[in-house]
């Protein structure tokens, strides 16, 4: 009787990000921790690591990095 293994249920080792969208989301990160990060359209301080996140990320799109696609 075969039992499972771990190594067939592993993924492929094809990386989700690029390393230039991680520097994206350090610089939008360390912006937020300064104060100087603010949204988009209203202009207001960012204050959410999530939302700090998804704005680094948002950008590496803009700029062709290596991002899948938003999920919503």
């Amino acid at each position: 009787m075969p039992t499972a293994t771990k190594h067939a249920a592993k993924k492929s080792s094809t990386r989700k990000y690029s390393p230039a969208a991680g520097k994206s989301v350090e610089r939008e990160m360390k912006a937020m921790k300064e104060g100087k990060l603010k949204s988009g359209r209203s202009g207001k301080k960012v204050t959410d690591r999530k939302q700090a996140i998804a704005i680094g990320l948002s950008e590496a799109r803009k700029a062709g990095k290596k991002v899948p696609p938003p999920k919503s």
